[in-house]
C-alpha cells in the first residue's frame, strides 16, 4: 500500500463526502479509494469511517486519525510552497469562520483587500454568531471574541473592543435616561443571546467601583446587527462596539447611555487547532488582520485585563 496515496485518499473522501467524489477529484477510480481506505483501517486495526448508500462518517477514532493525516499532508503541501513564490505559497483554499454581525460590519472590507491581494487564494468563508467548533468543522482558523479555554486551540489575541450601551433619542426622551446602572431594571433591555455575563450588566466606574446588575431583556437576538437596528429603532438599550456604533453617534440616531460608567472591553482573538501545522496563508492572513485593525484604530492594542 502507498501510504500517502491512501492518506491523501481518505482525506478527501471526508472532505468531499464519498469515496466516488474523493476519486474523481484525485482522478483515480472509485474502487481504488475505497480500497486504500479500507487498506488503513486494516494496518491500524480500526475502523475509520461508517458507510451509507447516502454518506461517510467519520467514527470517534477517524476524528483522529484525520487530524494527523489532514496535517501531515498540508505539510507536504507547504514543504513544496517553501520553495516556491510568494504567489505560490499564498494559493489553494483558506476556511475561515468569523461572528456574523463583526463580520458583516467590520471585516467585509478587509477580506475584500486580502482576496485582491491573493489572487490565487479561494477564501472559503462562513460566518455565524453561533459558537462554531473549529476543530470539528474542520476550519483553517476562526475569529472569535471573548475569554477563550480550550486547550485545542492556538489562541492569539488580536485587541480588546471598547463596549457601550446605547439607544436612541425617542427611546430614552420617553423611557428617561438612566442616572446609576441600578436603573436599569425598570428599562426595556436587548440582550445579545450568546453574551457570558448572561442576564446581568457588568459595570466599572472611573473610580473603580464593580457592579452586576441584573436585567429582565425585552428582546433576545443572536446577531448583533439586528440589535443595532431595535436600538435604532427605538425598542430598547443595547450594549455596542465602540468602533461599530461611532457613526450612529455622531450623527445623533443613537446616544451612550451611563457613559461615566465602563462596560467591560471584549478581547478578540484568532484561534487555530493545536494540532495542525499552521500554514503560511493562515499566518499571513492573522498578520494583515491585525495590521487592518491597527490602520482603523478599530481595537485598543494595549489593554492586558480582564473582559467579560
Amino acid at each position: 500500500m502507498d501510504k500517502l496515496s491512501a492518506l491523501s485518499g481518505f482525506v478527501q473522501s471526508v472532505n468531499l463526502g464519498s469515496f466516488s467524489a474523493a476519486a474523481k477529484h484525485l482522478g483515480v477510480s472509485q474502487p481504488a479509494i475505497s480500497q486504500q481506505v479500507r487498506s488503513l483501517e486494516d494496518q491500524l486495526g480500526a475502523r475509520l469511517l461508517n458507510r451509507t448508500t447516502r454518506q461517510l462518517r467519520l467514527t470517534e477514532a477517524g476524528e483522529r486519525y484525520y487530524a494527523y493525516a489532514r496535517d501531515i499532508l498540508e505539510r507536504l503541501v507547504e514543504a513544496d510552497r517553501a520553495v516556491q513564490s510568494d504567489e505560490a505559497q499564498m494559493s489553494g483554499q483558506l476556511s475561515i469562520g468569523l461572528p456574523l454581525g463583526f463580520a458583516e460590519s467590520v471585516l467585509s472590507d478587509f477580506l475584500i483587500r486580502f482576496k485582491k491581494e491573493h489572487p490565487c487564494l479561494v477564501l472559503d468563508v462562513s460566518m455565524s454568531d453561533q459558537f462554531v467548533d473549529v476543530i470539528q468543522e474542520r476550519l483553517d482558523l476562526s475569529i472569535r471574541m471573548g475569554e477563550i479555554k480550550d486547550e485545542r486551540l492556538i489562541v492569539r489575541r488580536l485587541g480588546v473592543a471598547q463596549r457601550c450601551l446605547v439607544a436612541s433619542p425617542d427611546y430614552l426622551a420617553r423611557k428617561g435616561r438612566p442616572r446609576h446602572p441600578a436603573d436599569l431594571p425598570d428599562h426595556d433591555y436587548l440582550l445579545y443571546k450568546n453574551i457570558s455575563t448572561g442576564d446581568r450588566v457588568p459595570f466599572i466606574s472611573k473610580l473603580g467601583e464593580k457592579l452586576s446588575i441584573k436585567i429582565a431583556p425585552t428582546m433576545i437576538v443572536n446577531n448583533s446587527a439586528t440589535l443595532r437596528q431595535a436600538a435604532l429603532a427605538g425598542l430598547g438599550i443595547s450594549i455596542a462596539n465602540r468602533w461599530l456604533i461611532e457613526p450612529y453617534l455622531s450623527t445623533g440616531e443613537l446616544e451612550l447611555v451611563l457613559p461615566e460608567w465602563q462596560y467591560p472591553p471584549h478581547p478578540i482573538h484568532a484561534v487555530y487547532p493545536s494540532n495542525r501545522f499552521i500554514p503560511t496563508k493562515v499566518r499571513r492572513f492573522v498578520d494583515q488582520l491585525q495590521a487592518y485593525f491597527r490602520e482603523k484604530g478599530a481595537l485598543d492594542q494595549s489593554f492586558h485585563g480582564k473582559a467579560n
